[in-house]
């Protein structure tokens, strides 16, 4: 199962028991409070999906890896690259900062 149809699932069942608290086919007397409080529940959720998806994000971003050896790799195969294309007479503008070797 995907993330996508775990959270869909989720969703739907919440969705599913909230409806079902605030129009009250069932019959249910919840206090006023409760009921007033339903209805508040989906803009809950709505921030409180938001302040996961962007701590999640910051959580991701402040540990993410650098790879310097796959930078350095890199680096070389377009140094490679860039001699084989003047080998065969392709000529590269000159931009600032850039060195080479």
């Amino acid at each position: 199962m995907t993330k996508l149809m775990e959270w869909s699932l989720g969703l739907g069942l919440l969705a599913v028991a909230w409806s079902g608290l605030v129009f009250n086919p069932l019959g249910l007397r919840l206090p006023e409070p409760c009921q007033q409080l339903l209805w508040t529940l989906p803009a809950y959720l709505v921030v409180g999906l938001g302040c996961y998806a962007l701590a999640t994000v910051g959580f991701r971003v402040a540990t993410f890896n650098d790879c310097r050896a796959a930078a350095q790799e890199l680096q070389e195969q377009v140094r490679e690259a860039r001699r084989e294309l003047a080998a065969l007479g392709f000529r590269f503008p000159e931009a600032a900062g850039e060195t080479e070797g």
